[in-house]
């Protein structure tokens, strides 16, 4: 028999987690034995035959045009994002190369060395810090040292250190959320990355490792975070708030420069704080 791969287990999810109610089928009240859609709800919804969406969801077709999977994606009232997965997942080819480490582009590094008065890294695909500033290592990992990213076998992983290292877990103030950020975008990176072998191995090592990634995983969430908050208490600077904002390079899509600014801090002494210098006290 065959498995049912990303693409059967994503739409799996996605039909369970969607209550008949909150679609125009008639009868949604009937008696049922487990929440969510039945396949032939979702055929009729989406204008396919039960048998062919049977067939994708059971990993026995693999070449569905992407007019059905935009129809899959309206039925099941996927998110843009979602819907983009769902396009990744469908037209994934896996093959055995792997691209290896990464390295941060020189445009990257320029634009890195113009914001030296905020916190700011450049993260790779699998979300590895490529290269930080002084203030970006001090706000994301001020126990590990300033050049850990320079080299493949010391380059601090965040996804690891959030699941792993209960130094930079104590970190956030509001670690769940955090947590289920980073596997909602690692669960998106998986889908246009199948050939990534570094990923797959970071992926299936947090699931056996950490229990609350694998309940993350298996929840199916898929999100890109690109601005947002985060809640901290940093070992120098006390609680902050931070945001912050992802920019992507268009010749490099993988590589993000993410950008950190402390809220309530008009003169920069509580930036300078990450630094362990005193904050001016207001």
């Amino acid at each position: 028999m065959s498995e049912p791969g990303e693409l059967g287990i994503f739409l799996r999810g996605k039909r369970a987690a969607l209550p008949p109610e909150a679609t125009p089928l008639n009868g949604f009240g009937a008696r049922r034995r487990v929440p969510g859609l039945r396949r032939e709800e979702v055929a009729q919804l989406a204008g396919v035959s039960v048998t062919y969406y049977t067939r994708l969801e059971q990993g026995h077709s693999r070449n569905a045009s992407d007019e059905v999977l935009l129809a899959l994606a309206r039925a099941l009232q996927l998110s843009v994002t979602e819907t983009e997965h769902l396009l990744d997942l469908a037209r994934a080819r896996r093959t055995t190369s792997d691209p290896g480490p990464e390295s941060a582009s020189p445009r990257a590094l320029e634009l890195l060395s113009l914001v030296a008065e905020r916190p700011a890294i450049v993260l790779g695909r699998r979300n590895d810090v490529l290269a930080w500033n002084e203030l970006g290592r001090a706000l994301v990992a001020p126990h590990l040292p300033a050049d850990a990213p320079e080299s493949p076998a010391t380059r601090p992983s965040l996804p690891r250190m959030l699941f792993l290292d209960p130094q930079a877990r104590a970190l956030y103030r509001d670690w769940h959320a955090e947590a289920a950020d980073y596997v909602a975008y690692l669960r998106m990176a998986s889908g246009k990355h199948p050939d990534d072998e570094a990923l797959t191995r970071m992926i299936g090592e947090l699931c056996i490792r950490d229990d609350a990634f694998a309940d993350l995983w298996a929840s199916g969430r898929v999100s890109e975070c690109v601005a947002g908050t985060k809640p901290m208490r940093h070992p120098s600077a006390g609680d902050i708030t931070v945001d912050f904002q992802l920019w992507a390079q268009s010749d490099r899509p993988d590589q993000r420069l993410e950008l950190y600014s402390l809220r309530d801090d008009p003169d920069g002494s509580r930036t300078r704080a990450l630094l362990g210098h005193p904050a001016t006290t207001r």
